[in-house]
């Protein structure tokens, strides 16, 4: 294996990429690790496969330790199984679709849960569970604005494992044995992954946990308690809202407001409300159904909440046009007061509450004195709110913070959807026909390696934990030119080498000047320096990435302080 920088393509760039927002994406470009062919789709680099089968290596040798078994299964799925599972309607427009030269429907994998089944339509007893298989693969996704790098991609590699159970608390148990597998995965990587509560989303299933990394390049937020371990991704959390004094209830009355188009006027006109004391009426078209959304005026609506809660596939605010044709009156002015003959959904934060305001479904008017349970008729209570900043927490009562993460890994309570549409199922000891009880779990391994990136780096480069870096050490040479430097690094990098350490010579004609830059930008942990003048002294220049430190060492002590450095 090349292991000298003469001989490795590590194609460094003077400058980061002008159209890269994220530090990763910039980084992993101008370090050489990564180049992008098209829009969402990367090529990976010597030094980015490195890290790749680290981050890999490591993630086999948690599921290995669960007692989970490797398989590797195809990339193209027919259209039928899809159909079977109903999910070829609900993955829309980010499933890739190929049709081939005899006119059959195909899928480019966004994850193996039909395919998985299928093969588990082999287990026939309970005697052989559980099961706990899984596989290192590409997916493919068609992301409407593929970003950041690795971050967001339309092509990746996962590792996707799926367990098999007889009943729920088995599926406990093997959900268990994952959250215990990610949580020292991520420890490995050096990530600060947080286990927060989520929302299930398209995969189905009676709950989830993500483990999210904390970092502005995120495009998730995530609620945390700061005094107690509750988090909770903004699709799920909650929080103990206090209690809020209705103002006097009285009758329905309905009163003008002209011009008043937003929560925040019709706080200021005669008759009109704090926002608090408001209902603000969200017009949602939930698979091709009209349904009004309810929520507190001062709140607002998330929409996989109310795509949780209500079970919808396609979902989609309406136009302004379709708010008019179906309830009379434009934006600004809707309201569920007296509706009939449409789906009402209210967040439980309006539970029998009284003397609210809100839009009479004519443009310019409102109403005042409503009472959800006399005025009303909603048809299910569902938590439909986004939690803010400050509000209390739900387990403890203190301050809620929403932390900007990425997200690293999600695993998921499938329970029996799939075993259900695809006919999964085993004798129990009775010998009944049941159905398998499934799990779900995935992590995403360039992901990853961009999670990491975003978590250690400065102004000088990457600057990689010992368990991933492309190499934990780089040992540089001056001058090429000083036989004794050359001859002491040749001897040092092949008693390292010998001794199992993962160490990159760096025998290029360079200036001393462009390696040490070059070592920075890619990030290698630990570097020893071969200068005469040192040399001459017994020493070398020892130089830690992370810390900024650099000192002389005895040349007779460097190899005890390396594999000591990288074995910690």
């Amino acid at each position: 294996m090349v292991m000298r920088w003469s001989q490795l393509h590590v194609p460094t760039l003077r400058d980061a990429p002008a159209d890269a927002e994220a530090a990763s994406h910039k980084l992993l470009v101008q370090a050489g690790f990564i180049r992008q062919l098209h829009a969402g789709h990367y090529s990976i680099l010597p030094l980015g496969w490195r890290v790749f089968r680290k981050v890999e290596q490591i993630v086999r040798e948690e599921m290995d330790a669960i007692g989970a078994q490797e398989f590797l299964l195809p990339a193209m799925h027919p259209a039928s199984l899809w159909h079977k599972s109903g999910r070829w309607e609900i993955m829309g427009d980010e499933m890739f679709r190929v049709t081939d030269r005899k006119g059959a429907e195909n899928a480019l994998g966004m994850t193996h849960e039909e395919v998985f089944t299928t093969l588990a339509l082999e287990i026939t007893s309970y005697k052989t569970l559980p099961q706990i298989w899984y596989q290192i693969q590409t997916k493919f996704r068609d992301e409407p604005r593929p970003k950041s790098g690795l971050l967001r991609v339309r092509e990746f590699a996962m590792k996707d494992s799926y367990s098999f159970d007889l009943d729920e608390a088995g599926l406990d148990a093997s959900f268990e044995l994952h959250h215990g597998a990610y949580v020292r995965i991520f420890e490995r990587l050096g990530l600060p992954a947080i286990p927060v509560d989520a929302s299930s989303g398209a995969m189905g299933g009676t709950g989830s946990t993500e483990f999210m990394v904390p970092s502005p390049a995120g495009e998730d937020d995530v609620v945390v308690c700061g005094n107690c371990d509750y988090a909770a991704n903004v699709e799920r959390a909650s929080s103990a809202l206090p209690a809020i004094d209705d103002r006097p209830g009285g009758e329905l009355e309905r009163f003008p407001t002209p011009g008043v188009r937003t929560i925040a006027a019709l706080e200021t006109v005669e008759g009109g409300a704090p926002a608090e004391h408001q209902i603000k009426t969200m017009v949602m078209m939930l698979d091709g159904t009209v349904t009004l959304a309810l929520v507190r005026g001062d709140h607002m609506l998330n929409v996989q909440k109310l795509q949780d809660g209500t079970g919808a596939i396609d979902i989609r605010p309406a136009t302004p046009e379709e708010a008019l044709e179906h309830l009379g009156a434009r934006p600004g002015s809707l309201g569920a007061v007296l509706v009939e003959g449409m789906k009402i959904v209210a967040d439980p934060a309006l539970q029998g509450r009284s003397g609210l305001t809100t839009g009479a479904n004519a443009d310019d008017w409102h109403f005042s004195g409503v009472d959800i349970e006399r005025d009303i008729a909603v048809d299910h209570w569902i938590d439909l709110r986004e939690v803010g900043v400050g509000e209390p927490c739900i387990s403890c009562g203190n301050p809620l913070e929403i932390v900007r993460c990425i997200e690293n890994g999600h695993i998921f309570k499938l329970g029996t959807m799939y075993a259900d549409a695809l006919g999964a199922h085993v004798l129990d000891p009775d010998g009944t026909k049941r159905p398998l009880v499934m799990g779900s779990y995935g992590i995403g391994i360039e992901r990853a390696m961009a999670a990491i990136a975003e978590t250690y780096y400065d102004d000088k480069g990457l600057s990689w934990p010992v368990a991933v870096a492309p190499f934990e050490v780089v040992i540089t040479l001056v001058t090429m030119k000083d036989e004794a430097s050359v001859e002491a690094a040749e001897h040092l990098y092949n008693e390292l080498r010998s001794r199992g350490a993962d160490v990159l010579l760096d025998d290029r004609d360079a200036r001393a000047g462009v390696k040490f830059t070059d070592a920075e930008l890619v990030g290698i942990p630990y570097r020893i320096t071969f200068g005469p003048k040192a040399l001459a002294e017994g020493e070398v220049e020892f130089t830690d990435r992370r810390a900024g430190t650099t000192e002389r060492v005895a040349l007779d002590e460097i190899e005890y302080r390396i594999l000591t450095a990288v074995s910690t």
